[in-house]
This record gives C-alpha cells, structure tokens and sequence, in this order.
C-alpha cells in the first residue's frame, strides 16, 4: 500500500506538526510505502530518511508554512492514501480540487489545531482555504485527530457532531528509547524546564507568563533551562532580564534529541503555559513524562487530556500567572508530590503513548479504508 504524508514542515524544522509526520511515517515504514512530500528546505530534493522517501518541493507560491505545491497534481495519482496534515494553506486546496475532479486515492484528513490570531496577511491567505474548509472535510474519508476534547471545542466541532463516524482519536506517541527515566541525584537548585519554539509562530507558547509566574516563587534555589531557538530569543531574554531574572533564567538554544533528553532527565518540572487553543496536544509533555518529570500545562482542550490532573502533574488556568506560580510552588515544595507524578508519568507513558500502541491504531485505519 503506498501512503502519502502531505505536511507544511518536515524535520530539521522544529515543529509538532513535522514531528508528527516523522513519527508517523517512521513506525509505518515497515509495512507500507511511504513518501512525505513538503515544501523545499535548503534545495534538497529527495532523500533517504530512514526507510521512507521525502520529497521537498519547490512552492510555486510560498508564505510562512503556507505553500501552493502544484506538483501534488502529478505527484499523488500512484498513492492509495493521502494522510494530509491539517492546516496548511495553498496546498489543502490543491487535494481538494483532486478529490472534486475524481481523483482515486483516499483521504485522510490529519487536524492538528486551529488557525485563529493569523496575521493580517496570513488571515487574507488563508481566505480561500477557509472557504473550501467544509467541503474538503465533506470529501475526506477520514478524520484524524490526537484528542477529541480538543475538536469539540475547536473552529470545527460543527463539522464533528454531524459526522462523528469519520473522526478517529489517535493520540500522538513518544519515544521510549530515546527518552527514558534516569533518577535525578542533583540536590542543588530545583530545575523547572521549558522547551518551545522561540519564534513567532509559537507566540502561543506563554513563556512570558511563565518568567512573570517564576519572578514571584518564594523559595529561592531554582533555576528554569529554555530550550528553543527562533527570533524573539532576543526579546525573551530582554524580558527575563526586567523582571530580575538574570541568574535565573538560562537560555539553551536549540539542542540535540540526545541531550534534549538528559536536560528532561535533570529536571525536576516541566511547564507548558500556552496561552490558546493554538496548543492542541503538547508532544513536550510525552517527552517530559516519559523521562520521569511532573508537569505543568495550561487547562485547554486537548492538552488537558493528555495527562490527569492532580496525578502526572497539574493543570493551571491560561494566562493566569499567579495560578502558575501556586502550582510550581506546590509540586517543588513537596518531594514526596514529586516522586509518586514520576512514578504515575511513566506508568502512564507505557499504557497509552508507546509508538506501538499509536502505530497499531493508525494501521487499522488505514487498512479498513483501502481493504
């Protein structure tokens, strides 16, 4: 069976999004056909990438992650399944013409979030996607989504109450081998850690609110690690510096997978205080729970299905900093709390979000749509 990923990024960039993809096309590899298709990065064209093609296409129009990749016309009669990851802009509207003229394979819809708080010029671009949106799901044949929490609370949950039969709840997996628990023996500051895009594409992020929550912790041994690149590090960093976070605050920068994990493993919490529905899962959770680590994350749908309140970690309100400071407060200050979300994470981690686990429910669909 030959299987087509359709993906506005790809790994090297960092994107939940492109990680999805990867993981996805990775743990399938074995028992089907797959090619990815995404927009040209630094002119590479096909590549070997682990036992599945990649294939980076020139867009002939190109904006932010949105692209308009024409060559989808001849490029996707031969497959059985397109999987499309949901949004990208341009090019949804090119699998929706192929589906109104007839084309032969099925679709998979893969909806990974809304696209509300576009920019003014990325809201007029999106304009043609979003008048096609209805039909396009009407014409898939599937519906996939990570949480179902997070769509009936999402801009499509309309669409989901009159066609419940097509969404399937297939959660996003982590890697167990490359992130792992290893008991942390620092008795020096407690480590608070976040890991997150530093770019304007992840404004949702919240890591302003997490430096205003840290400036008023009453204990004093902390520090928090920020792993992540973009071009707002400059401003995030002036910021840490006005709320007196000097000494506090150490910026990372981008890191490798291998040492992602040992920062993981050092740690004591990990926060993610997204700010809106932009956040739809939260892959960094997985990865903080399978390494042992309490976590933290903003109560919105989708992400606060990803882990049980008061049991993995704890849920604050969005955009609420003294409910984050609380909860920080609370999980550090307590060793025992600490120890028995370890415990529960990885327990947690091996019952739900093993790439087995996720592999055999995405195989099963894919079989019944062709079979």
């Amino acid at each position: 069976m030959k299987i087509a990923h359709v993906v506005c990024v790809f790994p090297p960039y960092k994107s939940g999004i492109g990680n999805v993809a990867y993981h996805f096309s990775e743990i399938m590899k074995d028992d089907y056909e797959i090619t990815v298709f995404t927009p040209d990065y630094k002119k590479q064209q096909y590549l070997d990438f682990k036992g599945f093609k990649v294939c980076r296409l020139k867009p002939f129009l190109k904006f932010g992650n949105g692209a308009l990749l024409l060559q989808l016309i001849f490029k996707l009669k031969k497959f059985d399944i397109v999987h499309l990851h949901y949004p990208f802009f341009g090019t949804a509207e090119m699998i929706w013409l192929m589906k109104i003229f007839k084309f032969k394979f099925k679709l998979i819809i893969h909806y990974h979030m809304d696209t509300n708080n576009l920019s003014f010029f990325a809201n007029i671009l999106s304009i043609p996607s979003r008048l096609i949106q209805k039909s396009l799901f009407k014409k898939s044949d599937a519906i996939v989504c990570a949480s179902v929490d997070y769509i009936e609370n999402s801009s499509i949950k309309n669409i989901y109450f009159k066609n419940r039969e097509k969404f399937y709840e297939i959660p996003f997996g982590v890697d167990t081998e490359k992130f792992k628990f290893k008991k942390n023996i620092n008795n020096d500051d407690k480590t608070i850690l976040f890991v997150g895009g530093l770019d304007r594409a992840h404004y949702f992020k919240g890591i302003n609110i997490l430096f205003e929550a840290i400036s008023k912790l009453k204990i004093k041994n902390y520090r928090l690690k920020v792993v992540g690149d973009g071009e707002l590090k400059g401003e995030y960093i002036n910021k840490s510096k006005q709320l007196g976070l000097n000494n506090k605050v150490e910026f990372l920068g981008r890191i490798s997978d291998i040492d992602l994990s040992k920062e993981y493993q050092k740690a004591d919490l990990f926060v993610l205080p997204s700010i809106n529905n932009h956040e739809a899962f939260g892959l960094v959770l997985l990865e903080a729970m399978a390494c042992g680590v309490p976590v933290i994350a903003s109560s919105l749908p989708g992400v606060r299905s990803v882990f049980k309140d008061e049991e993995q970690g704890l849920l604050v309100e969005p955009n609420n900093k003294n409910d984050l400071t609380k909860k920080i407060e609370t999980i550090l200050l307590n060793d025992s709390l600490r120890e028995e979300m370890s415990r529960n994470s990885l327990k947690l981690i091996n019952e739900k979000y093993s790439w087995k686990k996720v592999g055999e429910k995405l195989s099963k669909l894919y079989n019944n749509l062709v079979i």
